[in-house]
């Protein structure tokens, strides 16, 4: 763990940040040799990058690997050694001039079908886009009417509950039975009172 967070600062630091700065110092000063020599350590990093890539998965158990990567670059960068200069001198401008006419067709092939593929991914999404968007409106509409017609017949059953009057029924029996208990006491006090009047004629 801690050798690979060392190898890491050190191709952060002195494969990454120091050519950067001498990179751009070569650019500002318009040097052609150091504008060369940087654009190949460049293109050397950049193959070292990508086979990293691979490595670090497959042979990050390899004795000491982390150190030999931290040698490397420091092979790359040093003035005396020129590493990067002889690594692309020997191999990789070779390489390039001898395949360059295919990897030129490959890279426009691919530019192509890449546009082909861009264009017909994007038509597809926008058919996908415009389906789901009608259905969805399709819903919301049929949801819509839905909740109009049922605002509607329950306002048609209130009105209609507002204008019915109240059903007239016989009365309850609870009140016939308190009538009869007041008219009882009426009765027997007016049959009295003309017996008491009988009598006294």
């Amino acid at each position: 763990m801690v050798s690979w967070i060392i190898s890491r600062l050190v191709v952060l630091i002195f494969g990454t940040l120091y050519p950067a700065y001498y990179s751009y110092k070569a650019v500002k000063s318009k040097d052609i040799k150091e504008y060369v020599k940087w654009m190949m350590y460049w293109i050397i990093f950049a193959l070292f990058t990508t086979a990293e890539t691979f490595t670090d998965i497959f042979l990050c158990w390899f004795p000491f690997y982390y150190e030999l990567k931290i040698a490397f670059v420091a092979w790359l960068l040093s003035p005396y050694t020129k590493g990067s200069s002889l690594l692309y001198r020997k191999f990789v401008h070779p390489t390039l001039s001898s395949k360059e006419k295919e990897i030129d067709d490959c890279l426009v092939q691919a530019k192509d079908r890449s546009y082909d593929a861009l264009v017909h991914f994007g038509k597809r999404g926008l058919n996908v886009a415009a389906t789901a968007a009608v259905m969805a409106a399709s819903k919301g509409q049929g949801a819509l009417s839905e909740r109009l017609r049922s605002f509607s017949m329950q306002d048609l059953t209130t009105i209609r509950g507002d204008g019915v009057p109240a059903p007239s029924g016989p009365p309850a029996a609870g009140s016939g039975r308190a009538g009869g208990k007041h008219g009882q006491p009426k009765m027997s006090r007016s049959a009295s009172e003309s017996a008491g009047s009988s009598g006294t004629s």
